[in-house]
């Protein structure tokens, strides 16, 4: 008898986790997603896992910058685009004309965070007033005493990403008051690697990128506190998430165009990417949503790719029906 129960106890086990992985090493095909190299960590995490229970789909994942992306994306080119700010009106007209409708969908929090060299040992804070001084288009500031009185009589040298990145975007439009607006002698790079390496090696440096690119490198960055009016305060989990750290915090997203969403492959990885976001994005250094946040997404994207996959399966049978 206690054979038999332990028979059907390990048989249940066995059904139950074949129900709940219906799909695994069963799909196959490849998901196209581009965009910004801020998101990327996230992304690049969700995808690694997915392929672990998905090993016949190949998830490849390109760091063109958010404006970079959405080229892409907008054609028809890429199935998910990484994006570190809404989407453009511009851009939304392209996909519009392209037939390339899309949902979006917020992933985590991030902090845009201004870093110095660790051998800086003057910069304590700057305030919002000052970034606009440093960064500001036409300006004259060339030295570290230009910024701020009793600085020293150094050269400042900026880094920053590239005009193609969300965060350039972001950037520009809370410091200087207008998106793509700002000084353009500065070293650019759509890959924020690019931009830790420069200011770890230079200690008149200064430079901007994605909160979980200053928490990977913490022992070759310091962290700058921006004062807006109201105080200094440094990028963390907590000032992130409840806004005091401004005007610098921002949501962070993926777009999901509806041609991808159609495919099992991709609406698999979305539907896996939104379950697994809070945790991944937390493990490279963002800040997670609120659980319901995730939930309700969830629910949104699946209640959309169903009517989704309901006209695929529509006009399949329309075809079908005219070829007899």
């Amino acid at each position: 008898m206690k054979r038999l129960l332990m028979f059907f106890a390990l048989s249940t086990v066995f059904l139950l986790s074949l129900g709940g992985n219906s799909l695994a090493g069963k799909i196959s095909g490849k998901v196209r997603i581009d965009g910004s190299s801020t998101v990327f960590p996230i992304t690049e995490a969700v995808a690694e896992e997915f392929q672990k229970k998905h090993r016949k789909v190949r998830v490849t994942v390109g760091i063109s910058g958010t404006g970079g992306g959405f080229k892409k994306f907008t054609t028809g080119q890429t199935d998910i685009n990484d994006a570190s700010r809404p989407i453009k009106s511009s851009e939304k007209k392209k996909a519009a004309k392209n037939g390339i409708d899309y949902m979006v969908i917020p992933v985590a929090y991030d902090g845009l965070s201004v870093v110095i060299n660790p051998d800086n040992d003057f910069v304590d804070h700057l305030t919002t007033t000052e970034l606009k001084k440093i960064w500001q288009p036409e300006s004259t500031v060339k030295k570290w005493s230009d910024v701020r009185p009793g600085w020293p009589d150094k050269a400042i040298n900026l880094y920053g990403p590239g005009v193609d990145s969300g965060t350039f975007d972001y950037f520009t439009k809370a410091v200087n008051g207008k998106s793509q607006a700002s000084r353009s002698d500065f070293t650019a790079s759509e890959d924020d690697n690019v931009l830790v390496m420069g200011v770890a090696g230079d200690k008149y440096a200064l430079g901007y990128f994605g909160y979980a690119y200053y928490k990977e490198n913490k022992s070759r960055l310091n962290v700058v506190a921006i004062d807006p009016g109201d105080g200094p305060v440094k990028p963390d989990e907590v000032t992130i998430n409840d806004g005091s750290y401004k005007p610098l915090s921002r949501p962070i997203f993926i777009y999901v165009s509806k041609p991808g969403a159609q495919r099992t492959e991709v609406n698999e990885f979305v539907k896996f990417y939104i379950q697994n976001a809070g945790e991944l994005s937390k493990e490279v250094g963002y800040i997670p949503l609120a659980e319901k946040d995730y939930k309700a997404s969830l629910e949104k994207f699946e209640k959309w790719s169903n009517n989704l996959l309901g006209e695929n399966k529509t006009r399949l049978n329309v075809k079908k029906a005219s070829l007899r």
